[in-house]
């Protein structure tokens, strides 16, 4: 596997510089309190939020260029989860754990495995999450859970926040994940799992803390899956390493990751695009995959972030991050008739990526008279470029049932080509950049708190041919998009917030023509789609439970043609309800769930074609519960359950056919052995208990359609031992 050096090289060179810089000496000062002026407590790029009562959450997370908040001080809504909850429920992947999340649900990409999640009625694809506050760094199509030490979910337009994503995706949302730690205790974890039909699983996870204070850690993780899945004859093969590094001095803070995933499952049940009315669902774990087809890909990436205190009052901070990765699928996802009968032929294509990515600035904390300040200026920059190919086989395809699959010779994929699948060339380029300021205000003793920031953003993107390599297109603009928040603490456990804030996404360049009709304005390159969102909501903390309720209005201007003009007044809205609780309600009892309530509509359409309609694959309702309790009769065991409810969905556009609601009920126990000379810990966990089969979502790519089977009834059974 070719390895992007020059990437790794910078990383690693630039961790030994921040490690040299350790000699200075001085004393850390998180929070300013000058003549009884109060500045809001965070900010760091560094330093985690603690954990909320429970230890499924944490109290707060980051919130952009602005650091790491506690949920209370935060003018948006959002959770982060813990590494502990990921263990407790056995998660795989991001999107495991992503399933106690009331506000998001979990899709699939287009023709491809990728994981990609809606948020707020609006698709966020794993490309475009953070790593350490870092977009890019990630493997694309999957990201093991045994990664990250967190998973934080922020729910709202955030291009003043994170910058507009290279993707172009992140209008509902955004996710950031945090690369583990090394404990403060040191730790040798060892785990051997085995999930049935028959795949195996070892993980290794040891960390130590080194130096005077045990300034410096280390942490090392290893994970291995082999072995066919719950779904017949889908096997999957996972391979990660991760090292990660921290330093704690007195003024410098420093992290340094790198990475590894090598991630294949052979005949993964594929998407299914509808042809007119939904078929029926099969059987939780039938498969209908042709058994050669597979995906594969493989990823080296890294990042390092760095955080001094210039003085006591000043914090300077910067991050680099890296990723090389290469891909490889062959794929045959059906097209269905509702009774089942399919066609499908064969799609090829190989891609590599690789990317640089960068964040500084600094804040500075003061006061002018009884107001306290805290200004944060931020530079960020992406570079992305990405080589592809492809290639079909004849479109007229072959045909199958749903019910009842037989293999088929793989067809030569020789009908339509583009690039050459063993060295593709260069298809893409993306060069993001951009500049914020912000100032977090604190009135009245701390209990009124006020933001407001400007980001300009530089947005450029140049497509390719596969072929020839001659450029296509090539689109460069940019924008400057605000943010307004406001926090009110009446008493220490109410927050009452509200914001205003945008979300940024490439404009389209206007095509010669559209459905054979001569566009006038064509070539010409359209202003950054801009949406805006309304937020307000009430937060609780009564110290051992807490929850959040919001309501917002988020917009997302779409292209459209209006008297032979590509113009950008298409639209979808989308008005909302969520209800998010955590914490621990009894002792004994932890409890994490939530509901959300969304009203989305195709607000503005081409000709005023199915306006008014719900967008393809966004429920009216869905909610989460997840309960554990600690069984007081029996030291060390404990015992779970999560109910997953998502509402019908439709499937197009016209909003004539819909998907069935589905409920998922999920159980788990974890018992800790009493023996005297290590920690052992068995945990069970039984995924979709009923063995419901049930269409989970459709669509996630804008316009599409297909279909994403529920996984099967799964047991996961494993055994740890910390030695």
């Amino acid at each position: 596997m070719k390895v992007c050096l020059p990437v790794f090289k910078s990383l690693f060179s630039a961790s030994a510089v921040i490690a040299l810089a350790t000699a200075l000496p001085a004393t850390a000062q998180e929070t300013a309190e000058t003549d009884d002026v109060i500045v809001v407590k965070g900010g760091s790029q560094v330093d985690l939020s603690p954990a909320f009562d429970g230890e499924q959450v944490a109290r707060g997370g980051r919130a952009g260029l602005l650091g790491n908040l506690d949920y209370m001080d935060a003018p948006f809504s959002g959770l982060a989860y813990t590494e502990q909850l990921i263990r407790e429920q056995q998660s795989t992947s991001v999107g495991d754990v992503l399933q106690n999340d009331p506000g998001v649900r979990v899709a699939k990409g287009f023709g491809n495995f990728q994981e990609l999640y809606v948020v707020r009625g609006f698709p966020v694809y794993s490309d475009d999450m953070t790593y350490n506050g870092v977009y890019g760094i990630l493997p694309r199509q999957f990201v093991a859970a045994e990664l990250v030490e967190r998973v934080e979910v922020f729910r709202g337009a955030n291009s003043f926040l994170n910058g507009a994503a290279p993707g172009g995706s992140a209008v509902g949302g955004a996710f950031n994940l945090v690369p583990k730690r090394a404990t403060a205790e040191p730790l040798t974890r060892l785990t051997l799992g085995y999930e049935n039909a028959g795949q195996f699983y070892g993980a290794a996870d040891i960390a130590r803390r080194f130096g005077d204070g045990n300034d410096f850690g280390v942490r090392f993780n290893a994970v291995r899956r082999d072995g066919e899945t719950s779904i017949e004859d889908q096997e999957r093969e996972l391979t990660v390493l991760s090292i990660g590094t921290d330093y704690r001095g007195d003024r410098l803070r420093f992290s340094a990751d790198l990475g590894y995933q090598d991630h294949r499952i052979d005949a993964p049940r594929p998407q299914v695009t509808p042809l007119g009315d939904v078929p029926s669902v099969p059987d939780s774990s039938d498969n209908y995959a042709q058994p050669w087809t597979y995906t594969d890909e493989e990823q080296v990436f890294g990042v390092i972030r760095g955080e001094f205190d210039v003085t006591d009052l000043i914090t300077a901070w910067v991050a680099v991050g890296g990723r090389y990765g290469e891909e490889a699928n062959v794929l045959a996802n059906p097209s269905a008739a509702a009774d089942g009968t399919t066609s499908a032929y064969r799609f090829d294509n190989t891609r590599e990526d690789e990317i640089l990515s960068a964040d500084t600035g600094f804040r500075a904390e003061f006061a002018t008279g009884s107001i306290g300040h805290r200004l944060t200026v931020s530079a960020s920059a992406i570079n992305l470029e990405s080589r592809n190919a492809y290639a079909f086989s004849s479109f007229a395809g072959f045909a199958g049932d749903l019910y009842e699959p037989m293999a088929v010779t793989p067809p030569a994929a020789d009908f339509f080509v583009g690039g050459d699948l063993g060295d593709p060339g260069k298809t893409e380029e993306v060069e993001n950049s951009s500049i914020a300021i912000a100032d977090m205000m604190s009135f009245l003793d701390g209990k009124l708190l006020a933001t407001v920031g400007l980001r300009h953003q530089d947005i450029e993107t140049a497509s390719f041919d596969y072929n020839t390599g001659d450029e296509l297109s090539r689109y460069s603009d940019s924008a400057v998009t605000p943010v307004f928040g406001v926090v009110y603490k009446p008493q220490a456990s109410i927050s009452i917030y509200a914001n205003y804030a945008e979300s940024l996404q490439p404009g389209a360049i206007a095509p010669a023509t559209s459905g054979g009709t001569p566009i006038n304005n064509a070539g010409e390159v359209l202003e950054p789609y801009r949406g805006e969102q309304i937020e307000a909501g009430i937060k609780y903390d009564a110290g051992s439970f807490g929850g959040v309720l919001s309501v917002f209005n988020l917009s997302q201007p779409n292209a459209i043609v209006v008297d032979q003009v590509f113009t950008d007044s298409g639209e979808q809205e989308t008005t909302g309800l969520e209800l998010t609780v955590f914490g621990k309600p009894a002792e004994g009892f932890r409890l994490l769930g939530g509901m959300t309530w969304l009203d989305a509509e195709l607000s503005r359409t081409q000709g005023g074609v199915n306006e008014g309609n719900q967008p393809i694959g966004v429920p009216e309702f869905q909610a989460n519960v997840n309960a554990t309790y600690d069984v007081a009769a029996v030291t060390g065991l404990s015992i779970d359950g999560r109910i997953v409810f998502t509402g019908e969905q439709y499937v197009d556009a016209a909003n004539t056919t819909t998907l069935d609601s589905w409920t998922r009920l999920d159980m788990g126990a974890s018992y800790k052995l009493p023996t005297q000379s290590q920690d052992l810990t068995l945990r069970a966990r039984i995924q979709n208990v009923t063995d419901e089969a049930y269409w989970a979502s459709t669509g996630g790519f804008p316009g599409a359609n297909y279909l994403v089977q529920g996984s099967p009834r799964t047991f996961i059974l494993s055994l740890s031992a910390d030695l």
